[in-house]
Order: C-alpha cells, then structure tokens, then sequence
C-alpha cells in the first residue's frame, strides 16, 4: 500500500476483547498515521474504508522502549560475565565488546529491535555508547534498521571518554576523546533529529556514566542539546559501588553530580535510578527528571529496587527499559512489563501497583521521559501504535480480566503490531524479517566473534 493510500484511509480496529483506552469499547478509527475516533461499544462510526475484526484482540498502546543497548545481543548470558554484579560484570565484557564489526552491529541492531517489535514496543529507545575503531557510523546503522522495519526510534548517541587510565572504569580502547564526541554528536543531531509530532526518528545525547565520562562532556552534551532541542540520557543511581566512585572522584554523590554539570532539567531521563534517598528523590521530581525503571536488569545484577512510587509522587516520569540483552537476555519489553509489576509488589506491597500501573509505565511514562506527547495513549490526535494480543493460547485458559492477563498470565508475544497507521506484525511475524534466517547469521557472528572469549 502507498503512502497516500495509508493517508486517505479511514481503519476501524472494531470491538477488541478489551482495549486500554477509555470508552472505546467499540474500538478506535485510524486514519493515516494517527487515530482520529474512539467507538463506544455498540457504536458505529462512519466513512469507513477499511475494518479490522478485533473481537480475539486485547489493544493496547504500543509499548515503549526508553533504554536498551542493542549490540549486546552479541553477548547474551555469556560465561564470562553471567553471575556478577554489574562493575565486576562490565569489567569482563568490554574485554570483548571491542571485537564488535560493523556487520555485527547492525545485526545486533537488526535482532533488538525485531525482538521488541514482536513484544508489542513501538518504539524502541537505544543507548550506544560503544565506538571502537571501525564502528564511528555506529548512530547511522541504527537508523537505516530503524527505518527498515518501520518501528519509531528514540536512539542516543552514547559517549565514553573517561578511561581506565584516567581513574574511569572503560579500557582506552573503548574510549573517544570529548571533542571527537561532540563533533559526532552535532553530525547526527543534523542529520537525524526530528523534533515534528509524529516523528519516527529522534535523536538523543547520551554520555555514558559518571564513571565513563568526563564533566567537560556532560556540560557540553547539555549544551548542544539545548541548542538542537534534544533529550538527555545517562546511567545513574544504578548501584552502590556507583555511589563510592563518585563520592572517590567527584567528592559527591551521583545527585549533586548531576545537578553540578548542568543536567537537573526536564530535558532528562535516567536510566535505573534506584540508590536515590529522600532529599534526592524530591529534588529530581522537582526538576521534572525521568526515570527508565529497568526491572529485568535491575534483579539480573542484583542492583536493586528502583524507587517507582516516591520517583512519581515527587514529580519525575517514570518509564520502562528493557536494558541490555547481556544483563537481561532478552529484548522484550512486555515481559519487562510484568516484572515491573512482580518487582515493585515485593517493594511496596500487593495493593499499591497494579497491571495497570505496570503498562502505563511502558506507555505514558516512557512517552513522558522521551518529552512526547504524541504518542503512549489511545486517544484522537495521537499516533496510531498499537500493539494487539490474543489470549489463544493454553496460559491463558481461565482468565477473566483481559488486560491483567497480559501481564499477570505472561503475555510476551503480540499478534498484530501498527506503527503509524501501519500494521509491522501480522500473525505474530514482523513483515519483511526472515527471522530464521536473521537468528542464523547473528548466531554465526556471536559465536566466531566471542566464543572463544
């Protein structure tokens, strides 16, 4: 179908099984890229093209990623690193990380976002911070994949400069200077931001850690994103031995760190977020700072408990990642909305988070953290990602909310995924992905890349 068919036709997703979107029960109208009506049930909405029965369906928004690392789906459960809490962890696989080519990486690539496409994410968030030699174009392979198969991308241009043998944790191998940084930063600022509503590619400034950059670079980082009018995203309040660096390097905690660099605004999110006490909390709500809560990592590592309830009763978006698929293992953002869920009942209590609250944080607040609000809900004037899932299989037998059998029976694979008025998975099969043949390539590339490691 051409573009000006997809902008001229009126789509009904007509009466789900359950839809997460208020009086809708009739289902929603598409028109191009965005939907345009909310159908109450028994209703009927008019001039309609096209009808898509939804009656085996629970729709909900599609999902949205706020923080990955794609090319470490090269290195899942690797022996070196399983079973280590995550300096130790990071030690070992930036032994390794820098073999990654050119070819590897966009496979990576290529394999995450296939994998959260097929979970039901409709955008899917990237954090790169690794270019080794030979892997500098490493923002522009992201985007052409991106680009291939249709999904919305919020990608971050990653930055390491604090080497080893300046006191940070990276090996020099797997650092650039800051200059070289921005330079880059500012290229594919131009090349790739769209700031538009709607926009299908974003681009972010991401320095890595406090124990992987320099200040000069998280100042200047700040600085260019307010000239491009762009997002900021680190790593920080991930674990403790992160607290005892910067209180070693900077005579700080990570909080004072980043209020001294010029990064307390609403322009940024946070990846992990959990060593955070009261005072700090309130200060980052005040400051409208998100977080990505990253669950499957976060117990993976053994990191800790991301404090999601005080983070948004203080005022701060509280968004889901999946994290990289070397502390997770997987690219699925939906079953990182079900441990979200079981995670944060272990630290408040059964009563106090509930499925609803899990996938409004893969919803709304991860459209809150990437500052959009185009996206993330179900309702006219916002864009047509959605993510459809039957309740077919053997799982679900006896289940009797719809929607919190997603996520309590263990939903993980979505039958039927649209971005921007486009279905990209149909009978749970990404279109234009020969799957086989992308898990045999990439397996070939992990295993003579690191096997031998």
């Amino acid at each position: 179908m051409s573009d000006a068919d997809v902008q001229g036709r009126r789509l009904w997703i007509r009466d789900p099984l359950a839809i997460l979107a208020e009086d809708a029960g009739g289902g929603v109208v598409v028109e191009g890229s965005r939907i345009v009506e909310r159908v109450a049930a028994g209703g009927r909405p008019a001039a309609i093209d096209e009808t898509f029965d939804a009656a085996r369906h629970v729709v909900i928004p599609g999902l949205i990623n706020t923080h990955h690392h794609a090319f470490q789906t090269l290195t899942r459960a690797h022996p070196i690193a399983i079973n280590k809490p995550l300096f130790p962890w990071l030690k070992a696989l930036y032994t390794v990380w820098g073999r990654i080519t050119p070819e590897a990486f966009r496979l990576a690539t290529r394999v995450a976002y296939t994998e959260l496409l097929l979970s039901g994410c409709t955008t899917a968030g990237d954090h790169h911070y690794l270019f080794p030699k030979g892997l500098e174009q490493s923002v522009d392979i992201q985007v052409e994949e991106a680009r291939s198969l249709g999904i919305r991308a919020a990608i971050t241009r990653g930055s390491m400069s604090l080497s080893d043998r300046e006191g940070g944790l990276p090996p020099e191998a797997l650092t650039q200077d800051d200059d070289t940084i921005l330079a880059d930063c500012e290229r594919v600022l131009n090349l790739f931001h769209d700031p538009a509503p709607g926009a299908m590619v974003q681009v972010g400034l991401a320095p890595c850690s406090p124990f992987a950059v320099t200040k000069r670079l998280m100042r200047e980082s700040a600085d260019l994103a307010a000239r491009h009018g762009c997002r900021l995203h680190t790593h920080l309040g991930e674990t403790l031995d992160e607290d005892t660096f910067c209180l070693s390097m900077f005579g700080c905690r990570p909080v004072d760190y980043l209020e001294e660099v010029g990064w307390m605004s609403d322009r940024v999110w946070l990846a992990h977020g959990i060593h955070f006490n009261d005072t700090e909390v309130a200060r980052l709500g005040k400051a409208g700072v998100g977080v990505c809560h990253c669950p499957t990592s976060n117990m993976t590592l053994a990191s800790g408990h991301c404090r999601t309830c005080e983070l948004e009763a203080a005022g701060s978006p509280v968004g889901l990642g999946v994290d990289g698929s070397a502390s997770n293992d997987s690219s699925n953002l939906m079953e990182g909305v079900r441990h979200a869920l079981m995670l944060n009942r272990l630290t408040y209590g059964a009563e106090a988070v509930t499925h609803l609250d899990a996938l409004r944080w893969a919803t709304e607040g991860s459209a809150a953290c990437l500052g959009r609000s185009d996206i993330g809900r179900i309702e006219p004037g916002r864009e047509a990602d959605l993510a459809l899932f039957t309740l077919d299989e053997l799982r679900f037998s006896g289940a009797h909310d719809p929607l919190a059998a997603l996520v309590l029976c263990g939903a993980t694979r979505a039958d039927r995924v649209m971005v921007a008025g486009r279905w990209r998975v149909i009978d749970g099969q990404p279109l234009g992905v020969d799957t086989a043949r992308l898990r045999e390539d990439h397996s070939r590339l992990a295993r003579t890349l690191f096997g031998g490691a």
